[in-house]
């Protein structure tokens, strides 16, 4: 087997060095792993005559004239030709030196796309050469990478040609599965990818659909799948104390006013089992709006405090957290749990009661916001660290939470924002996922409309109808400030409007800069119903439960993202009622603007909603602070190569097993120093 050396320190050369380590460049992997961005096609050159406006092209000719015009701006101007006609090379940042390479009679290579002027074709900026009667011709596809200031595309180029000489990279995944995918070499992927034949399809290299892509993007994959399974079998080593008491949760079922559907019931015993382990749980609950995730975590608190802990229970949001405060004590209360509340509008003398106690250890549920995690709330015994909208927090904010115990607290995180397949096998792989994949009964379906501004007064004539007869009415807005460069109707002049249109009508008005207190009495009041119209921003997106609301309106629904959009709906749709959900637009609608309405329209299944978000936008949304801003995959497309994502899975379970010696090179070769984030 030939000798790894492309573990070694990259050496690009004493002039860039610093370039290369930005660009994340700093062993000889890196930059085989470098690759292009897009491809020209140098290996031919083209009579100028057969050149077409839009096209890129190379031409070689003899320089005819060159000038400097001054008006409007300075820009040089040189003129080539060869026997088939004549072609214009405009600069518009040049050099002297540079203005003295273009003498009539010098020979000028060309490439760059072709536009057409007044004055015939011309090329804008080309990259050029000067060249010598009969100069040789590339015979390979020329790449274009990723750079940055002070590297250019000739040293990256030549740096890479130096190490392909030579390049012969030990294998690291099982024959087999190259096999079975039909895959090249690793080797043979990226000498091709770096230097690829003249009739090879750019296309199909842009595009990432080469048999070579896959094998790069299968090893990316495999290299994530390994890195994440093994931060999750390393935490058998961890340990927390196990909570087997489950006579406290058998109560609460007892009590509540509902049936738990069988997929609350099945999430429920999966948490329920991971309690009772001394290994710490590390669980992600997720389910579409409305579908009962707040039970099944209620369940595993009382698990928790009938076996002698503490729970804590973290919103992104006051509003939020007061929302499962509000739900969570009548619940919880008549069965003798003690409740807890701390958030950030406290008055300092009840937040430090509230510490205080939760060090005595006299109160058992703390349900709160990031107040949580201050270094001056210390508890006596937290067993279970409940994260809701885990995406809104960073990966540091939930380990500060769940190692806030002698032991390390068993943490179970939840989303209302569901994750496609492919996202949650691959940037998921080192949690558990529990899936609540149906609604409670007594739902009713939205309805969702799609109405252009030019008919506003027929929405507010709809709100006042729907206000007159007892129900409740949701208004969104983007912004609560007014914003020329956006043409975004405020908040504040929407509740004006509607308050002056609707008469008698109580609206209410909520948003970001009300202090918390203003906000929790709109919601309380909104809540039992003293008013029955709510403009606000996208403050209530999540957690708001009002069973009487039934219409929602969302203003320029063409600025939300598709899961925010979908998370608004879910306000509504929560009664016995039939539910409506308007989304308002201005028009010209983007083409993205077009397909997120049109996703809504056509479907209210959040999984279906979360893939289409995932094609349109990427994994990002749905990640949140997981990355703290740093790539996990560099090439591959969780929608394009699902079908690798399900390979790669299977793939490093086999590995970690029976190839444990081939796990370490691989994850080393692919991520580097980047592991201990991922572990994170």
């Amino acid at each position: 087997m030939p000798r790894d050396r492309s573990q070694a320190p990259a050496k690009p050369g004493p002039s860039g060095l610093d370039a290369f380590a930005r660009l994340g460049v700093r062993r000889e992997i890196d930059l085989l792993l470098h690759l292009p961005l897009r491809y020209e096609d140098l290996t031919v050159v083209v009579p100028i005559a057969s050149t077409r406006a839009g096209d890129s092209a190379q031409v070689e000719g003899t320089v005819r004239t060159s000038r400097v015009d001054g008006r409007p701006r300075r820009m040089l101007r040189v003129e080539i030709e060869d026997d088939s006609g004549s072609l214009t090379l405009r600069f518009l940042h040049f050099t002297p030196p540079q203005q003295r390479q273009f003498a009539p009679g010098a020979r000028v290579r060309a490439y760059g796309e072709v536009r057409a002027s007044l004055f015939g074709g011309e090329i804008v900026h080309p990259r050029y050469r000067l060249v010598g009667d009969g100069a040789p011709i590339p015979q390979q596809l020329t790449p274009v990478y990723p750079t940055v200031a002070g590297i250019g595309q000739g040293l990256i180029r030549s740096a890479i040609a130096r190490r392909l000489r030579t390049l012969s990279l030990p294998e690291t995944v099982p024959p087999g599965v190259i096999a079975r995918l039909e895959l090249p070499a690793l080797t043979d992927a990226l000498k091709l990818l770096h230097a690829p034949p003249p009739d090879a399809s750019t296309a199909a290299l842009e595009e990432r659909s080469l048999p070579a892509w896959r094998r790069v993007i299968f090893d990316e994959l495999l290299a994530q799948q390994l890195s994440l399974r093994r931060a999750r079998a390393a935490r058998a080593d961890l340990r927390a104390g196990p909570l087997r008491e489950g006579a406290l949760a058998e109560r609460l079922n007892a009590t509540l006013p509902f049936a738990l559907t069988a997929a609350q019931r099945r999430a429920a015993s999966e948490i329920a089992r991971d309690l009772a382990l001394e290994q710490p749980m590390n669980r992600l609950l997720q389910g579409d709006v409305g579908s009962g995730k707040t039970v099944v975590a209620a369940l595993a608190a009382c698990q928790a405090i009938g076996s002698g802990s503490q729970v804590a229970l973290m919103a992104p949001t006051e509003i939020l957290a007061e929302q499962h405060l509000r739900k969570l004590g009548p619940w919880l209360e008549p069965l003798g749990v003690r409740v807890g509340w701390l958030a950030g509008s406290l008055r300092e003398a009840d937040k430090r009661a509230v510490r205080a106690a939760v060090e005595a250890g006299t109160i058992d549920l703390l349900v709160g916001t990031h107040a949580l995690i201050e270094e001056s709330v210390k508890f006596a015994r937290l067993g279970l660290a409940i994260i809701d909208e885990q995406h809104r927090f960073g990966v540091a904010q939930r380990l500060s939470l769940r190692e806030r115990a002698e032991l390390l607290a068993h943490q179970l995180m939840m989303s209302a924002t569901p994750i496609p397949r492919s996202l949650a096998m691959s940037y998921y792989a080192d949690l558990d996922v529990s899936v609540i994949e149906e609604l409670p009964p007594g739902r009713t379906p939205v309805v969702t409309r799609l109405v252009s501004d030019a008919r506003r007064d027929e929405i507010v004539e709809r709100v006042r109808t729907a206000a007159e007869d007892g129900r409740q009415v949701y208004w969104v807005c983007p912004l609560i400030e007014e914003s020329e460069a956006l043409e975004l109707q405020t908040a504040i002049d929407t509740h004006a409007a509607l308050s002056e249109a609707l008469g008698p009508i109580a609206v209410g008005l909520l948003h970001g800069r009300l202090a918390p207190a203003e906000k929790q009495q709109v919601m309380r009041d909104f809540s039992e119903a003293r008013i029955l119209v709510l403009v606000a921003t996208t403050v209530i997106e999540v957690g708001v439960d009002v069973p009487n609301a039934s219409l929602m309106v969302i203003e320029h629904a063409e600025r939300f993202g598709l899961a925010q959009l979908h998370q608004l709906r879910g306000r509504v749709g929560r009664g016995a009622q039939k539910s409506i959900c308007v989304l308002l637009y201005h028009g010209p609608l983007s083409q993205s603007g077009r397909e997120r309405l049109r996703a809504m329209h056509e479907t209210t299944d959040g999984f279906e909603i979360a893939r289409r978000d995932l094609r349109l936008r990427g994994p990002g949304e749905f990640l949140g602070a997981r990355q703290s801003g740093q790539s996990m995959l560099r090439f591959a497309d969780l929608d394009r190569d699902a079908d690798l994502v399900e390979v790669a899975r299977d793939c490093a379970s086999h590995m970690l097993i029976h190839e444990p010696q081939q796990v370490d090179a691989h994850i080393t070769r692919w991520l580097g120093a980047r592991e201990e984030f991922l572990k994170a």
